[in-house]
């Protein structure tokens, strides 16, 4: 009992000189093995931007999300492609099997354990919204939507996710950051509503209900890509659909025609493989390298990138408004990705004044009680 509580007096000391350096007192047994230390939501380590210390791993963070925008803006005309072969029903819940499989047979062969029990909440909200909510729904919205008319659920999409971050992790972006992010979604909105000739279809129900699911699921995602590595979060949401999944193929191939073809195919492998499973993976790596608000201004670009894949896979008109639309779009994003430096370069410093007052010798040396 000495002992304990000699140690309790150094680690408390210690707390006193460095706060930021003494781990959660049961991290060490509660985080699953190849992951990093996990701590409570609404902790510093689920709430603090990318590391100001740390520029490259924030280039490698904004690379990482940028890959998974692309991936993303494959995803509606992947899915057109697939609306020729298979029904929504059938479309969504097989490409959920397959992502699943992909990811359960990963996660066997890296020997993952399964993750702490406090972790599956948050799996099942990133499952319902990436997984389920989002493809079912855009996928029924495409039935009656353009691709360029569905790209207006992505424009709004940053925003959403930058202020459900904030909300959820507590991220507190500088009101530069919010300008830039409202200017760019009202670029990408006002494009795209011109685009589509500025009417509303009886999809748009549903495209409303896949951003704020999706949104829910980005941000959930970001958070725990913060306590264990970011494939092993999207790879986890999936096996914990794949019940639901295949009870959903069980029900809807018998009921809806299957008429095969190289676009179907083609379009059902790339929304598992590609959408589903690679691009959430790079998605949420990169996420929680530079943060959820960060990250989700890289998506302005992707209803730009989609209208180009719609022309070229599609064949769909592409406006000679696009150019001016994608400069502008740019240039937002780069002002939420300064902005959002410039917020950690300055919980850094400030982080930085904290520890050093910590640590005066008046304070180091006064006694803690256990």
């Amino acid at each position: 009992m000495r002992a304990e509580n000699s140690a309790t007096r150094t680690s408390a000391i210690a707390v006193a000189a460095d706060p930021a350096a003494t781990p959660h007192p049961t991290s060490a047994a509660s985080s699953p093995a190849g992951s990093s230390t996990a701590s409570p939501a609404g902790s510093s380590a689920c709430t603090s931007t990318a590391s100001p210390a740390a520029p490259s791993a924030g280039r490698s963070g904004t690379v990482l999300a940028g890959l998974g925008v692309v991936a993303f803006s494959l995803t509606f005309p992947a899915t057109a492609w697939g609306l020729e072969s298979f029904g929504p029903w059938s479309l969504v819940a097989l490409r959920s099997v397959l992502a699943a499989l992909v990811a359960g047979g990963v996660l066997l062969a890296a020997r993952v354990p399964l993750p702490a029990r406090r972790h599956w909440a948050g799996l099942a909200v990133v499952g319902g919204g990436v997984v389920v909510g989002f493809p079912l729904l855009t996928t029924l919205a495409l039935q009656t939507s353009t691709t360029s008319h569905a790209a207006v659920v992505v424009g709004l999409l940053p925003l959403t996710t930058a202020v459900l971050g904030s909300l959820r992790t507590g991220e507190r972006p500088s009101r530069a950051f919010w300008i830039a992010a409202l200017a760019g979604a009202a670029v990408v909105i006002a494009f795209t509503v011109q685009q589509s000739g500025g009417a509303l279809t009886t999809g748009d129900l549903y495209l409303f209900g896949a951003l704020l699911v999706c949104a829910a699921g980005y941000t959930e995602g970001g958070r725990l890509a913060r306590v264990m590595p970011g494939w092993q979060v999207i790879g986890w949401a999936l096996v914990l659909c794949l019940p639901l999944a295949v009870a959903g193929s069980l029900i809807a191939l018998p009921l809806e025609p299957v008429h095969l073809n190289a676009h179907g195919v083609l379009g059902l492998v790339w929304v598992a493989a590609g959408s589903t499973f690679l691009g959430l993976y790079v998605w949420y790596r990169g996420m929680a390298a530079i943060g959820v608000a960060r990250a989700s201004q890289l998506q302005l670009a992707q209803p730009l990138l989609t209208l180009v894949w719609s022309f070229l896979l599609l064949g769909e008109e592409l406006s000679a408004a696009a150019p001016v639309a994608a400069v502008a779009v740019l240039v937002c994003i780069a002002a939420t990705q300064r902005a959002g430096r410039r917020t950690g370069r300055e919980a850094g410093t400030e982080r930085s004044g904290r520890e050093a007052k910590a640590a005066r010798p008046g304070r180091e040396s006064r006694p803690v009680r256990s």
